[in-house]
């Protein structure tokens, strides 16, 4: 992924609304009586995919604050 902060925020809202899709299909497939092993699991690894980028976000913001330009 780039390190532009314009598309890492787009990848999280992106994420994000793809959580709240995939639980309301969760919901709807237990309502229904149906299966919903699939679609939990998908949400899971998109839940950690988010929690990644979070992180890795965080971390470049924080090396970005501690690398310091040479002095001439």
């Amino acid at each position: 992924m780039s390190d532009d902060p314009d598309a890492r925020d787009w990848k999280v809202q992106s994420l994000r609304g793809q959580l709240v899709e995939l639980g309301s299909a969760v919901r709807q497939l237990n309502q229904s009586g149906l299966d919903s092993a699939t679609a939990q699991l998908l949400l899971s690894r998109k839940r950690a995919e988010l929690e990644d980028l979070i992180k890795r976000g965080h971390a470049d913001a924080r090396t970005a604050q501690m690398v310091r330009p040479p002095r001439g």
